[in-house]
């Protein structure tokens, strides 16, 4: 980012803070850094800097995996962009709502580079042999991983989320060439883009060769068990499909539910050697316990006149530390402490994040991973402030460490409300009676409700919302994409649909008139 031309200053300071201006489309880059005053600059800097370290240190700890791996993994370059996500998932940030954003960006890149570095330096490409590929259990990226708690001699690594899943949301630009080569080979183009491009990048040969065995499920969607049959093929690995009952709010599949998950440790028992511990997941478990309580604290906050926290760093961290965390890396539970403490003494001043709310908003079905700050962008053109959003509140259990036999139910009920699964399984109710409640309880008249085009399910639904949402005089803002894939709909195109109806339906006028229409198509 360079600084402006001497003779451009007067013109600089005219614009120091509008985003076309600093904004440069040939590029994709910005100019300069968004000027939020010079305490928040300090922190933001400072911030800026530990995300740097952090990668400079994956580097330090394996230099000969990481140039191999460049050369090696076409997604894996996507990682140096990441302090561009947080310049862009943190628009306008400032204060306390900058600080929490901050403190959970921080966390995420810690464990990614921790998860990069434990598999390329077990990689069969790259070591053949390697002893530590054997220490590895491959799980589909949407079981979650307290499960490993139980096994603290192995890793548990999902198989796809640093491929595909998390890189898709750092670069707009880097799944389509596996969704080419998934539909080249065969797989309709109307299957949802996730489980399409997790194929390609199987058919593409770009998955680091690790593991021990993997375990598949049944989660969402067909199109992701279709995936399943795939990277079976690909890592020719023992496989184990852990079954989830669809009909998750009925008691009477909750025996099914502890069998599969039975099932599930008796085959990495029998796979890895390893014998279940049943103290360092009891142990764990209470970690995460907390770990939820901080959570449903934020949840709490956000139904009050006086929320702290909004946009996507809600959802985006939340899918991490459920997924990913387990209770077994304490350093989640530190940062969600923190960030607790900052939250609390925000609501207590009864200072909101922003000085001016125009619509409390509920943000529902799947966003767009391309384009992780669709709800900042909103809330800071149109004055559109997400409270909740459907992939933030996934499951609330608390796991019951009082006995075995308890624990297991209770993580057999957590893993059935996942990311992605808890609304859209179950019966519609789950999605759309869900809403009307999530609605009431947030105080919110505006619904900005994802149309995920390749998302059969709820396009089903649509006329219902539709029809519920005038009975309950709810505004209902429908945005059409295609969750990976931006050449169907660009992120310029989800802007221009909501541009439209700010101003043709609701009337208004944007708060930042510099943020309504710029061409980031080459953008990260």
């Amino acid at each position: 980012m360079k600084l402006p031309n001497p003779k451009q200053i007067p013109e600089f300071f005219r614009h120091i803070n509008d985003y076309t201006y600093r904004f440069n489309p040939k590029t994709g880059n910005f100019r300069y850094r968004e000027f939020r005053g010079l305490k928040d600059d300090v922190y933001n800097f400072y911030m800026w800097l530990k995300v740097w370290k952090d990668m400079a240190l994956l580097v330090a700890k394996g230099p000969l995996n990481i140039v191999k791996a460049l050369f090696r993994y076409q997604w894996f370059a996507t990682y140096l962009s990441y302090p561009a996500f947080v310049d862009r998932a943190t628009l306008g940030m400032r204060g306390n709502q900058l600080r929490m954003a901050r403190l959970q960006y921080d966390r995420i890149v810690k464990k990614a580079t921790q998860f990069l570095y434990d598999s390329f330096s077990a990689d069969l490409n790259f070591h053949p042999g390697s002893k530590k590929a054997k220490k590895i259990v491959l799980f589909d990226e949407l079981i979650p991983c307290e499960i490993m708690a139980g096994f603290p001699n192995l890793i548990g690594i999902p198989a796809q989320t640093m491929p595909i899943f998390l890189t898709s949301i750092l670069d707009q630009n880097i799944v389509p060439p596996y969704l080419d080569a998934a539909e080249n080979f065969g797989i309709p183009a109307d299957v949802c883009p996730l489980p399409s491009a997790e194929t390609g990048c199987a058919l593409r040969d770009d998955y680091p060769k690790i593991g021990c065995c993997i375990i598949s499920c049944n989660m969402p969607c067909d199109g992701s068990v279709m995936t399943s049959a795939f990277q079976e093929r690909y890592f020719k690995l023992p496989s184990h499909p852990y079954g989830v009952p669809i009909r998750y709010t009925e008691e009477e599949v909750q025996p099914y539910a502890i069998e599969e998950m039975k099932e599930l440790i008796k085959f990495i028992e029998d796979v890895s050697g390893e014998t279940f511990n049943w103290d360092t997941f009891l142990s764990a478990m209470e970690v995460y316990n907390q770990e939820t309580r901080y959570e449903l604290a934020k949840w709490e906050v956000n139904r009050t006149p006086y929320p702290q926290m909004t946009g996507e760093t809600f959802w985006i961290y939340r899918m991490f530390f459920y997924h990913l965390s387990g209770g077994m890396d304490k350093n989640f539970l530190k940062t969600d402490k923190k960030v607790n403490e900052i939250m609390m003494r925000g609501y207590q001043a009864k200072a909101p994040c922003i000085k001016e709310m125009r619509h409390r908003c509920v943000e529902w079905s799947c966003p767009a991973n391309f384009y992780p700050d669709f709800s900042i962008w909103a809330q800071e053109c149109w004055g559109i402030y997400v409270v909740a959003a459907m992939e933030t509140l996934i499951s609330d259990v608390i796991i019951d460490t009082s006995s075995h036999e308890n624990a297991l139910r209770d993580l057999a009920l957590t893993y059935q409300r996942c990311t992605m699964r808890k609304h859209t399984k179950g019966g519609y109710r789950n999605v759309l009676n869900e809403l009307w409640t999530v609605c009431e309880q947030y105080n919110c008249d505006f619904v900005l409700m994802y149309d995920q085009i390749s998302c059969k399910g709820m396009d089903g639904l649509r006329g219902l919302f539709d029809e519920q949402a005038n009975e309950r005089n709810i505004r209902l803002l429908w945005v059409a994409q295609d969750l990976l894939d931006p050449r169907t709909i660009s992120k310029r195109e989800m802007r221009q649909q909501v541009n439209m109806y700010m101003t043709t339906v609701m009337g208004e006028e944007p708060v930042r008139p510099d943020l309504v229409d710029f061409d980031d198509s080459k953008s990260w």
